[in-house]
């Protein structure tokens, strides 16, 4: 008999499934990570740590049991202390206020139903006000990479355990940039879901219209696996809303060109010139990637950002927390209480200009992702330290939110990765946003933009690493496969990636799969703003004058696959003007749903087949 597989080092989601395939045991992953809460030391990094023996009672049931599918089966985790567990107390970090929940919020009850093992409550800035970590009577967790750091907030305690490597992911929650800011402080990723998305039945709210429960994790594959047990709709939660049809978290695969907008240099601001070297060094590795960078002016957004601390939602945090406000004011950290206390001295009038700015803002966001795929920005403009905070606690908090405040109010989602250090060792991140419900889309390229520090690593210098732990960023995960649910669109012109109709296509949820070509028996032509694919026939009759021009010798053309919910099709069908439509389509191995052209519509227009694709064919008409 063999002796088992020693629990990973580096706790990531596959490499807890490789060791339990390999003979492993959960309750062998559960005694590592106690044993590393214990080598960490930290007393300010659980509020309300699980005993060590419910632990491993729960290893053992799971061990018991077995796998029985559950994704999760094992897998150690943390919920920060706003996010009700069974039986432990829910704080927000004030003792006075804490009660103790009879039963789990949903988001915990899935992980718990898919196989995962709790570790308890993790500390947070006081009812998840501050984006510092410091905010709490429990004391300040300590930076998973130089105790000199702030942890981040308002999920310290959550980060800093996956950063630490106590924890393979942790829930956080997210109104202003909590789920996102301590993930770059902690170098690990930090994964914003759409609003509504993950129900937040079971947290104590913060801002209850922009609360978000949010994931850490060492990478973008872990947080979406986790994402994708987590969301759902919860007929008891009020601000839940349903996913639309085929949505999936799970990043698919980076399609060919990505058009990706960032700020206007004047609207782009680094603590240090190695913080904005860091930003160019992220651009440069999009640009490698395939992306095509285009500045867009952020002024509304960055003007709504600083609604959040001064109006309508100030009011909203003070509303969640009235009556304890008014009778037990003392027990409120100082700080957060002079916050919510400026709850009550709101005019309902003011209000109105605060909800017409956010629909302004929702607005303008849909204009710009009509023209962009995504928008990059720093998570923040850097990393200070316990001691800057101490020296500007006020101003050095509000400018950590400086690119996260407005994300919410604008309904966006938001994927925060690692993207290297500076040269005096403090971490850097940048921030994906996108659309609510484009979590796939985020994932496609933030996997591999985090994937990338490795190789841009100077050379004889180690690698970025996960966290505080060595190792390398793993390689983007294979994409998932054409569903059930979807059928694979190939596309020629204009819906692909990076070109005008493409949204059509995304914002019904598609995902790219593959460039692909047809088979050798098409002929393209230029139809104006899009190309023209006919078939050519060798059954056509030699006199028949409406085919004449399809007699010419077929030839295979370029284009992509796209992955397009099913539920999906006739809604984009509806958008393609005649003579367009779809029908199948040969490929190079096998066939397609694709876009076709009646062989009427291409009465005097240009043959381009021998370009090869409607894309070359745009780059030859580029002036020179």
């Amino acid at each position: 008999m063999t002796n088992p597989p020693a629990p990973p080092a580096i706790p990531t989601l596959p490499a807890i499934a490789a060791y339990l395939a390999a003979g492993g045991s959960p309750v062998a992953l559960a005694e590592a990570a106690l044993d590393r809460i214990a080598a960490w030391d930290d007393p300010a990094l659980f509020i309300a740590p699980l005993p060590r023996e419910a632990v491993l009672a729960r290893a053992r049931q799971l061990a018991a049991e077995g796998p029985r599918g559950r994704p999760l089966y094992g897998v150690p985790f943390v919920v920060k202390d706003n996010i009700d567990l069974a039986g432990l107390p829910t704080t927000a970090a004030c003792p006075e206020y804490a009660y103790t929940p009879a039963e789990d919020a949903p988001a915990v009850a899935r992980l718990l139903a898919a196989g995962a093992i709790p570790l308890g409550k993790a500390n947070l800035d006081q009812f998840a006000t501050g984006l510092n970590g410091t905010r709490s009577p429990y004391g300040t967790p300590r930076n998973a990479l130089d105790p000199a750091l702030i942890p981040g907030g308002s999920s310290s305690g959550s980060a800093t355990a996956v950063g630490a490597g106590i924890a393979a992911f942790s829930l956080g929650t997210d109104t202003a940039g909590s789920g996102r800011v301590p993930a770059m402080l902690n170098n690990i990723v930090g994964l914003k879901p759409s609003l509504g998305l993950v129900p937040t039945r079971g947290v104590v709210p913060a801002c209850r219209s922009l609360d978000c429960v949010s994931v850490f994790a060492l990478t973008v594959a872990d947080a979406a696996a986790v994402l994708a047990v987590i969301a759902g709709p919860d007929p008891a939660d009020r601000y839940a809303r349903p996913a639309p049809a085929g949505w999936s978290p799970l990043p698919g695969a980076r399609p060919p060109v990505t058009r990706l907008a960032i700020p206007e240099t004047d609207q782009l601001a680094f603590d240090t010139p190695a913080d904005a070297a860091l930003f160019a060094a992220a651009l440069a590795r999009a640009e490698a990637l395939g992306a095509r960078i285009a500045r867009v002016d952020l002024a509304p957004f960055l003007a709504l950002a600083r609604r959040l601390y001064e109006g309508a939602w100030v009011a909203e945090r003070t509303a969640a927390l009235r009556g304890f406000l008014e009778t037990r004011p003392d027990a409120v950290h100082p700080v957060t209480r002079g916050i919510l206390e400026a709850g009550f001295r709101g005019r309902t009038v003011d209000a109105f200009d605060d909800f017409h700015a956010a629909a302004e803002a929702r607005r303008l966001a849909r204009d710009l992702f009509a023209a962009h795929d995504l928008l990059l920005v720093p998570t923040a403009p850097g990393a200070p330290t316990l001691a800057d905070l101490a020296a500007e606690p006020i101003a050095a908090n509000s400018r950590l939110g400086t690119y996260t405040n407005f994300v919410n109010i604008a309904d966006l989602s938001g994927l925060a990765i690692p993207a290297g250090f500076r040269p005096d060792g403090r971490p850097f991140g940048v921030t994906l946003l996108a659309p609510a419900f484009a979590e796939a889309r985020l994932g496609a390229l933030g996997a591999a933009l985090h994937a990338a520090l490795d190789a841009a690593a100077p050379a004889g210098t180690p690698p970025p690493g996960l966290g505080a732990m060595a190792g390398a960023v793993p390689a983007p995960p294979a994409p998932p496969p054409l569903r059930a649910d979807e059928t694979a669109l190939f596309c020629i012109g204009a819906h692909m990636a990076g070109l005008p109709l493409n949204p059509q296509v995304t914002a019904l949820g598609g995902r790219f799969l593959a460039e692909a070509r047809t088979a050798p028996c098409y002929r393209l032509y230029d139809l104006g703003a899009r190309p023209g694919l006919l078939r050519v026939a060798p059954r056509d009759r030699p006199g028949d004058d409406a085919v004449a021009g399809r007699r010419q010798a077929g030839a295979a053309i370029a284009g992509e696959l796209w992955a397009l919910p099913t539920a999906a099709i006739g809604a984009l069908l509806a958008q393609v003007p005649a003579p367009l439509g779809f029908g199948r389509v040969a490929l190079a191995e096998g066939e397609a749903l694709g876009f076709l052209c009646e062989a009427a519509g291409i009465e005097g227009a240009p043959d381009i087949t021998a370009t090869g694709g409607w894309r070359a064919y745009l780059t030859e008409k580029e002036p020179a």
